[in-house]
């Protein structure tokens, strides 16, 4: 049988226990005892879920069925709130320097800051509160109650049954009120038989909390024991059953197979299963009858807003927040009929309104005005009914900087300005008829410049050497020649730099024979005996 395997901290301490096993099998030492005080059978491992029949083990062997983490230093007192355990005449060291108490510093001090604290005026010394520390264990550190004192709850207990005292004597004062006015109107007026039924009434409404106990009462025997919000356990709660086994089920109201369909997985009717039916005589009208009539139809309307208010970018959501949804649904509705109404009061106060009983006055009935129209012979209007151009929201007709028109009203070259001056600058001044001369003047003279410059450079034109080449070139031959050499020297040096000299004077003027050199040498990549130059 294997035993179990037990760790040491060193050699001396396993040979110690060696030692004590030894002594105990000679009788030399007391025998291992458990937590109750019984001895331990050496033979059973402590690790065996039960003991084997011929032992005759009368209770559990193995640690885990005897409580074996169960510690007796554990409690389950709670703290002493409130409690202080001594107070000192003088201020002591290392004490809080407001108070003076040495159970906690001046960081953590409780008490109203002082002007001056207790290190300094070394007066009125707070006492060192209890502190104690509570070593729990698993069920006392999950105990919500723990700490609670149940005398705690009479104070509430007290305050409704005050409450309840009061409200009786209320209404024992109203009974009594009511019966002293009784009386002495029946001494006054002899009695009367209407009175005396509205007192009755009164006397009905002081009981009314009285009757809708005993209606509640009552009404018990339809009550339905439900599941409440769990799919497969949980709470339960009471739901009253308030249908009546005496209506026709909707899904026999009509037993056409082409009627109105029924969902019985909803238990729903939309379509109405009698159509052609009296609607006065009608019981059942279909469902879609509910969710277009009542708050079916506000709910609907509530839905429609907040999916459109959220589409504009509103943070509104139904499901989210169904009570802010509903409060700008309320808001949306107020300023829609504010709006509505001030449409309205606008257009009746400039056209009137035709439905009111004022009377029209008699200018308007006989059709007169102070307005001349001169017709001719053929019945056509000369004057009086000319048309008045209409003017839109933005404004019009205002002149700025001195101006006689409007920016805009002149146009020319691809650019706006203003008639009156003829300028093109929109904050310019404006300058009159002298500017316009002015401008024409300048424009004159810039035409001038420009075709007695083109004038210049046609005379001083020079040849421009590249695909055109003027007809009455005239080429020296020798100096060709001398350029056609240094052109063979230029391309050498080009290709063998070391026959470039450190000295390199550059000449930017160049010259006809020069140019004509270059373009000799010049090899043309689309030349076909290209390669027969050299």
């Amino acid at each position: 049988m294997a035993t179990a395997s037990v760790a040491f901290k060193s050699r001396e301490d396993h040979r110690k226990q060696l030692e004590l096993e030894e002594a105990r099998k000679a009788g030399l030492a007391p025998a291992e005892v458990d937590e109750d005080g019984k001895e331990i059978n050496p033979h059973i491992p402590q690790y065996m879920s039960s003991a084997p029949w011929y032992l005759n083990a009368e209770r559990p062997s193995l640690k885990h069925q005897r409580k074996w983490k169960s510690d007796p230093n554990y409690t389950k007192s709670w703290y002493d709130r409130g409690a202080k355990i001594f107070q000192s005449e003088k201020y002591r060291k290392g004490a809080c320097e407001n108070c003076g108490a040495m159970t906690h510093d001046a960081k953590s001090c409780m008490e109203r800051p002082r002007k001056k604290g207790a290190k300094w005026t070394n007066m009125h010394i707070a006492p060192d509160e209890k502190i104690e520390t509570f070593e729990l264990d698993y069920d006392g550190k999950r105990d919500r109650w723990n700490g609670y004192d149940a005398s705690t709850y009479a104070r509430v207990i007290e305050r409704y049954e005050a409450r309840d005292e009061a409200r009786r004597k209320y209404l024992k004062e109203q009974q009594l009120k009511k019966l002293e006015e009784k009386n002495s109107k029946n001494d006054g007026e002899g009695g009367g038989g209407g009175e005396d039924s509205d007192e009755d009434d009164d006397d009905d409404e002081l009981k009314v909390d009285e009757a809708k106990v005993d209606e509640s009462k009552q009404m018990d025997f339809a009550k339905v024991e439900k599941r409440v919000r769990t799919t497969g356990g949980g709470s339960t709660g009471t739901v009253r059953n308030l249908r009546i086994r005496e209506d026709t089920a909707k899904y026999l109201l009509n037993l056409d197979v082409n009627s109105a369909y029924y969902d019985p997985k909803t238990r729903s009717m939309r379509e109405d299963p009698l159509p052609d039916a009296d609607p006065n005589e009608k019981f059942y009208g279909g469902d879609n009858q509910y969710r277009m009539s009542g708050q079916a139809l506000e709910f609907k309307q509530l839905n429609i807003h907040a999916w459109e208010a959220f589409d504009k970018g509103q943070d509104i959501h139904m499901q989210a927040a169904p009570s802010q949804a509903e409060l700008l649904f309320r808001n949306y509705k107020v300023i829609k009929e504010k709006l509505k109404s001030k449409t309205k009061d606008t257009i009746m106060e400039k056209y009137g309104n035709a439905a009111t009983e004022e009377e029209i006055p008699m200018e308007l009935l006989l059709g007169q005005s102070e307005r001349q129209v001169e017709y001719d012979r053929a019945g056509r209007v000369i004057k009086g009914m000319e048309t008045s151009l209409p003017k839109s929201k933005y404004e019009e007709d205002i002149f700025i900087n001195n101006h006689t028109s409007v920016w805009g009203s002149w146009w020319k070259d691809h650019q706006w300005g203003y008639k009156c001056c003829k300028q093109t600058i929109r904050n310019s001044y404006c300058t009159g008829a002298a500017g316009i001369e002015a401008a024409e003047a300048a424009t004159d003279l810039m035409k001038a410049n420009i075709a007695r410059k083109a004038a210049s450079e046609e005379e001083k034109k020079l040849a421009t050497w590249g695909t055109e080449v003027p007809e009455d070139l005239v080429l020296d031959e020798k100096l060709l020649t001398e350029a056609l050499k240094k052109e063979d020297e230029r391309r050498r040096e080009e290709k063998d730099e070391r026959k470039r000299k450190y000295n390199v004077r550059w000449n930017d003027e160049v010259t006809a024979e020069e140019m004509e050199a270059y373009r000799m040498k010049k090899v043309h990549h689309d030349d076909p005996m290209k390669d027969f130059l050299n």
